[in-house]
């Protein structure tokens, strides 16, 4: 099995591709041992020191190192060998009857749900597979007074250049479809 790398925005996480479907419908996010427990992969990978944040996607692992630990150097080998371990024992990415991440509740006024579905379908078409190129992921969760609300998951959250990329470009591109919105917040 032969796994590639790709760096992200966020030096504090590395995407890995092993080059098959990791999970085939939505993602799953573990920012602590916690929230990994129905992921025996997300296990596997909080297992090796330095891990802070494992993110999942359709064919990436978005793994995510605590600050002050060693470098990249130091914690990418022992990454690459729990992925490669866990791939190679047959073992679920998600344990049975545990569902990917279910949307996280939206809230909007029912007189914007035109200007809400053409949030989404930007999103959809030309946020999300850019972000996902970076190992990363952003979610709709509510518009209210021309102000998108938007959650950020994977090498996206708390990447130093996540604001950036919120700012001049999806809230420009937002802006340039919909005259409505007037900026554009993360929640986490």
């Amino acid at each position: 099995m032969f796994i590639q790398t790709e760096a992200t925005p966020n030096p504090a996480t590395l995407k890995f591709l092993p080059g098959k479907v990791v999970l085939a419908d939505g993602t799953f996010e573990a920012r602590d041992e916690g929230a990994a427990a129905r992921s025996p992969l997300a296990r596997a990978l909080f297992g090796v020191s330095g891990v802070s944040g494992v993110y999942l996607g359709h064919d990436f692992i978005s793994v995510t190192k605590a600050e002050g630990e060693p470098g990249w150097p130091q914690v990418k080998p022992a990454v690459l060998g729990a992925i490669m371990e866990h791939f190679m024992s047959g073992a679920p990415v998600l344990e049975a009857g545990h569902a990917p991440e279910e949307a996280a509740e939206e809230f909007f006024d029912e007189a914007d749900a035109d200007t809400v579905a053409t949030i989404k379908d930007l999103l959809e078409t030309r946020v999300r597979p850019a972000v996902a190129g970076d190992g990363g992921d952003i979610t709709f969760r509510g518009f209210r007074d021309g102000v998108v609300f938007l959650e950020m998951k994977g090498a996206c959250s708390g990447c130093p250049s996540s604001t950036a990329t919120l700012r001049q470009g999806v809230q420009n591109l937002f802006r340039h479809f919909l005259p409505d919105v007037r900026e554009v917040q993360a929640v986490s």
